[in-house]
């Protein structure tokens, strides 16, 4: 079992859970947690958003896999440091 955190820049914000890959990866989500929120057993139509944390079950490896290693986290972070903030 693990916690999945979908971060603001994820490529699975706004997909909806059958649609974000990970029950091809064997990986079940069993509590969807939005906010203050507790979704238990969420549905394959429930959109996905940013900050949501998501407890699942599934094979370990395929999990891991999800994680970003240490330097691409760390190279994210340094860029949205450094980037001037965008114009409206």
């Amino acid at each position: 079992m693990a916690e999945i955190v979908v971060h603001a820049g994820s490529d699975m914000v706004g997909k909806k859970l059958g649609e974000s890959g990970l029950d091809e990866r064997d990986i079940t989500v069993l509590t969807l947690h939005r906010g203050t929120q507790v979704i238990p057993n969420p549905r394959i139509k429930t959109v996905l958003e940013g900050e949501d944390r998501l407890l699942c079950f599934g094979k370990l490896e395929e999990m891991r896999s999800m994680i970003p290693d240490r330097k691409q986290r760390r190279v994210k972070r340094l860029m949205k440091k450094h980037l001037p903030p965008a114009s409206a």
